[in-house]
């Protein structure tokens, strides 16, 4: 019985959470990867594919939920509205555009100041507070990201050079944040109803920037590694990621799921070597073990 209540709701969201930082690894890689492509991809035209493919595969499941929560919707439309521009839009194209101008390592760098946004967002928009043990907690997965990211070596850190494409990535991260701690206001529906509407949103939302790309005289040209970005980035980044992220916001509140952004970059660094061929070192294990370990203090505190 101890066993099946410890394995509750909370650790289903944990499990989410999870899944969703492995999505979002993944979408770094393809990010910059279609960055470096030539031509290179457009980021506002792969932020309005990658939506429509998620609103076309959301539709036919979300559909009838639409209309079943039709009359909530219609009373704070314009919440749904802005989560979907900004969560969905903004924080999709802002990432690319990050990715065309800097490195993976430095996105990972930035997505660590992700749980620190989202506890500042929830405590300037709706006066949160935080404990103590959430703070610890995040300080000591953020040293794991760093062990990782400067590969056990301090004189690496000199090495990092920040640009353009890092103060991008500080405002998605800030975007991304405001969008977390503003889920509590979306309306009672259906986590497909939420999702389908927001995939429309972004996709449409999406369009100026792409138009503004199309003037410039930059194309999506159809290619298989193209094809391929797109489907990863609207099936997996997009659906997956967000069903799950929103549902684990939803259960542990945006502080506690903000903790897990720091496992971004540990997967990505693990895609590395699986992907790129780099070979897993001990600073790899080092910062594994204290980023589950900071994740888990600041998850469960802010549960007490």
């Amino acid at each position: 019985m101890d066993a099946q209540r410890r394995w509750g709701p909370d650790s289903y969201a944990y499990v989410l959470l999870v899944v969703t930082t492995m999505c979002w690894a993944g979408n770094h890689v393809v990010g910059r990867w279609m960055a470096a492509d030539t031509p290179p991809v457009p980021p506002g035209g792969l932020s309005v594919m990658r939506w429509l493919i998620a609103a076309l595969v959301l539709l036919p499941f979300g559909w009838r939920h639409i209309v079943s929560d039709w009359p909530r919707i219609s009373e704070r439309w314009g919440i749904v509205l802005f989560l979907g521009l900004l969560g969905g839009a903004g924080f999709s194209f802002t990432q690319y555009y990050a990715l065309r101008y800097t490195s993976v390592v430095n996105v990972g760098v930035m997505n660590s100041i992700g749980p620190a946004f989202i506890i500042l967002a929830g405590m300037a928009i709706f006066g949160d507070r935080v404990r103590l043990g959430q703070i610890v907690g995040i300080a000591v997965s953020l040293v794991g990201v760093m062990v990782i990211l400067m590969r056990g070596d301090l004189g690496v850190l000199g090495t990092l050079g920040f640009n353009g494409g890092d103060l991008i990535a500080i405002i998605n991260m800030g975007i991304f944040a405001v969008y977390s701690a503003c889920l509590r206001l979306r309306p009672p529906m259906h986590g497909l109803t939420f999702m389908t509407l927001m995939s429309v949103i972004a996709s449409v939302g999406s369009v100026p920037v792409m138009v503004a790309e199309l003037l410039a005289g930059e194309v999506i040209r159809p290619s298989g590694p193209t094809i391929v970005a797109v489907i990863y980035t609207g099936l997996f980044t997009s659906v997956a990621a967000y069903l799950a992220w929103n549902a684990g916001v939803a259960r542990l509140g945006a502080q506690r799921a903000g903790a897990f952004l720091h496992l971004v970059p540990l997967f990505g660094a693990f895609l590395a070597v699986v992907i790129l061929g780099e070979p897993p070192r001990w600073f790899h294990a080092v910062g594994l073990v204290l980023i589950v370990a900071g994740v888990t203090v600041a998850a469960r505190q802010s549960s007490r």
